[in-house]
């Protein structure tokens, strides 16, 4: 890439320009292009490149207006590098609403970093991942919880690589997940690449979801501050913080009971060991299966289709040490 100079197959855009593409990844099975939406800001100084993505789940919204808004609405004057918006990754599956490519039902973000002579799935990653992601010095993925489900405002990334931790941490979130990434996946195919990369999850698919989009926009700011693309705003403190890596520290509760389930938390509580979390019942009533907290803890996934069988998963709880139950109890208290 030559100096200041953002270069795609196709097409570069000069430094203080802006350029908003189609850019082919596939075809149909008419021949016709499959083209995903590209919007790149080229600062006219110097800087870092960021790549902002959504949508690699078709049905994964909130995301999308999030990269829309950086795109099309901020203002980037004295933008001090350059922001390549992929707003949505996967147009096959946005089209049909869905969350797989509708190409063979294959998961877009299993697929990276692709291939160029492979399935049609790691056919489109290879190109994204080549044209739009590699060039750039950093990412951040948005996701959505999958259908039934809904997340509070998290970021999941491997926060034993430092330079994804300083990420992580600029983004200003509440909870950290930690973890490698599932092989494929954008967020860790990219950072074994050597452009370091967060997953953002946000409530549910099909839907836009104001508050977290304005909460993850105020994300954005806060990690452009931190690289030095903004360098007039600030990098935010969330007010507390958990990073949550053992296996021990987190856990997925799960009925026992088939039937309608009545949740007494929302996504985000904080619940104490023993709290009831939720109740199962049959159609009757007759009976009941009471779900208890095994720890104390942020609930950061939450189960929205109340119907369930045994086994599926009611809410994703994380435990929080001492210090930090302390911050987040004060935070409540202030809120009253």
């Amino acid at each position: 890439m030559a100096e200041g100079v953002f270069t795609y197959s196709g097409g570069r855009v000069e430094p203080g320009e802006t350029d908003d593409i189609r850019f082919p990844v596939s075809e149909t099975y008419l021949g016709d292009p499959i083209r995903i939406p590209v919007t790149i800001i080229n600062g006219s100084k110097p800087g870092p490149t960021v790549y902002l993505s959504a949508a690699v789940h078709g049905d994964e919204l909130n995301g999308i207006e999030v990269v829309r808004e950086v795109a099309q609405e901020w203002d980037h004057d004295g933008l001090e590098g350059t922001l390549v918006c992929l707003p949505v990754l996967n147009v096959p599956g946005f089209m049909a609403q869905q969350r797989y490519l509708p190409i063979y039902d294959r998961d877009l973000n299993r697929s990276f970093p692709g291939a160029e002579d492979s399935t049609s799935a790691r056919r489109m990653a290879a190109s994204i991942f080549s044209e739009f992601v590699e060039p750039c010095d950093l990412g951040i993925d948005f996701h959505t919880s999958t259908r039934g489900r809904t997340n509070m405002l998290h970021v999941r990334a491997d926060t034993d690589d430092p330079q994804v931790a300083r990420l992580a941490k600029a983004f200003a979130s509440h909870v950290i997940i930690s973890s490698d990434g599932p092989s494929g996946s954008l967020r860790r195919e990219a950072t074994d690449a050597g452009v370091p990369t967060i997953t953002v999850e946000m409530g549910e698919a099909h839907r836009f979801q104001r508050d977290l989009i304005d909460r993850a926009l105020d994300g954005v700011v806060s990690v452009l501050a931190e690289y030095g693309l903004r360098p007039t705003d600030a990098v935010r403190w969330p007010g507390w913080r958990t990073i949550v890596g053992d296996q021990d520290e987190k856990t997925w509760l799960r009925a026992n009971a088939g039937g309608v389930v009545e949740m007494h938390h929302t996504q985000g509580a904080l619940v104490h060991e023993g709290d009831r979390i939720c109740t199962i019942t049959n159609p009757f009533k007759a009976e009941s299966d009471t779900v208890c907290a095994p720890f104390t803890g942020v609930i950061v996934g939450v189960l929205e289709n109340p119907l369930v069988y045994p086994g599926n998963p009611l809410c994703h709880l994380v435990r929080l040490d001492a210090d930090t139950l302390r911050a987040v109890e004060r935070e409540q208290l202030n809120a009253e």
